[in-house]
């Protein structure tokens, strides 16, 4: 399936996920839930393989999800919303409906949505001086969210938006690799 396609079905069932926890007064509660799952879906290669296997049945897929969001303790809508998904063959559309959500709740709350990538984990005072210098920056309140990228070596990179400040280590260390081609 073509990834236009699945972002837009992703984007409906984002919409359609955001308005029953919004008219249930859960919004916080159901973001909660997703922010887990995503921890989840980035951590394990078989979750992974879970919501992108095509071979599994509705059923095997359904008891799965359920299994793991009665163990996450997920909330009723959110359990409801990943059998939805299981039966309709939709679990792979999983990563896209999370961030279309998240995005949507961040845009409610008058929020930016930043990405952060560090060679190392940022210890907390790190990430309040972070999160800190990005509303002073960008001028509001920032939701960031932050990732380990052994590859960057040092340094971080940051998306907001479609800005990107890349100050890593890897990426200046290409520079000077193609400066030095130059030279000779």
């Amino acid at each position: 399936m073509p990834s236009e396609t699945i972002g837009v079905i992703a984007t409906r069932y984002a919409t359609a996920l955001f308005e029953l926890a919004d008219s249930s007064s859960s919004l916080d509660q159901v973001a909660g839930d997703l922010n887990a799952l995503k921890a989840m879906i980035r951590e394990s290669v078989d979750l992974r393989r879970l919501i992108g296997s095509p071979v599994l049945s509705r059923t095997e897929q359904g008891r799965a999800i359920a299994a793991l969001a009665a163990k996450a303790g997920f909330t009723e809508l959110t359990t409801k919303f990943l059998g939805l998904a299981a039966q309709n063959r939709r679990l792979f559309t999983l990563p896209g409906v999370i961030d279309a959500y998240l995005g949507r709740l961040a845009a409610r709350r008058g929020e930016m949505s930043a990405t952060v990538a560090s060679a190392v984990a940022l210890t907390p005072a790190q990430q309040d001086a972070l999160v800190s210098t990005m509303k002073t920056a960008f001028g509001g309140n920032v939701a960031v969210e932050v990732k380990v990228d052994p590859s960057l070596l040092g340094g971080l990179v940051v998306q907001v938006g479609s800005r990107m400040v890349d100050s890593s280590l890897k990426t200046k260390l290409q520079h000077l690799k193609l400066a030095m081609k130059g030279v000779g």
